[in-house]
């Protein structure tokens, strides 16, 4: 079951992402780490009513941000839409003993009937390019991979931002 998050599951959305973090270390993807994701960008998310978590037999197992608002870090790029109703995906986690079961597709699959069903123009997100699994997800559902943007405090690497027209 996919729902708004509350309050109360913060923590648990910070042991997923915290589990993840080092799943990813694990296979040399240093993608997250101590900086981020925390627990004030999950409260503000949240608090923005943008945050959705995923239930596997009724235990937050999975978590998801839909939002409207641009980070200052994709005004570079070149969309393939104009930037006034887009949805952007953040901070997108599915427990690593949940990971290769089809959560991630369902998910990701909420994310886009959102975006239809409230007739939003595409969706964009960014994925580190050292995760190539991430890639490949993404490509495989239609997204565009559209140019590249820097976040210093989580790493040197880039990460390739993507988008999808609807």
């Amino acid at each position: 079951m996919i729902r708004k998050a509350e309050e109360k599951d913060i923590d648990c959305i910070i042991s997923i992402t915290k589990a993840c973090a080092k799943h990813m270390i694990s296979k040399g993807i240093y993608q997250w780490n101590a900086n981020y994701p925390n627990a004030k960008a999950f409260e503000n998310d949240l608090k923005r009513n943008e945050l959705y978590v995923l239930e596997i037999n009724h235990q937050v197992s999975g978590c998801l941000v839909i939002s409207t608002l641009m980070d200052k870090e994709y005004v570079p790029i070149k969309w393939l839409t104009s930037n006034k109703n887009n949805i952007y995906i953040h901070r997108f986690a599915i427990h690593p003993k949940h990971q290769g079961l089809g959560f991630a597709q369902q998910l990701m699959a909420f994310a886009e009937q959102f975006a239809i069903d409230n007739n939003y123009s595409s969706i964009r997100l960014d994925t580190f390019s050292q995760n190539k699994r991430n890639q490949k997800f993404y490509e495989l559902r239609g997204y565009k991979q559209l140019g590249d943007i820097y976040f210093p405090k989580q790493s040197e690497f880039p990460f390739h931002c993507y988008e999808l027209v609807l």
